[in-house]
């Protein structure tokens, strides 16, 4: 596995219950803002339980995920995630706070300590 999948699914480990974040704004954080679909693989190849894939959305808060899409949703439902009428995520009271982002993504590179 490469260093940025590894980046990656640190990120997605320390997002907060209740909280989504979109495949872009992982890119970005990691300076790399123009690999969402990057992302997007590696969450698709995400190789461990303890990493909630299911937090990672588009940006628009729509779910991907082909199949898996309903349990995807009933799962966020679950953790406190609030969806529009048209089962989109509420991304204005439901995305991780964008310096927190940031910070995590900090930490993650090894640039500050925890």
């Amino acid at each position: 596995m490469n260093l940025f999948y590894r980046r990656i699914y640190a990120i997605v480990k320390k997002i907060p219950l209740g909280k989504v974040v979109s495949y872009g704004k992982i890119a970005a954080a990691l300076g790399r803002p123009r690999s969402s679909r990057e992302v997007g693989r590696a969450m698709r190849c995400c190789p461990a339980e303890d990493i909630p894939w299911q937090r990672v959305v588009m940006a628009d808060g729509s779910i991907a995920g082909g199949g898996y899409a309903q349990m995807r949703k009933e799962v966020l439902e679950a953790e406190g995630v609030e969806f529009l009428p048209d089962d989109r995520v509420d991304m204005k009271r439901c995305s991780i706070d964008p310096v927190e982002l940031d910070i995590i993504a900090l930490v993650v590179c090894g640039e500050i300590e925890e």
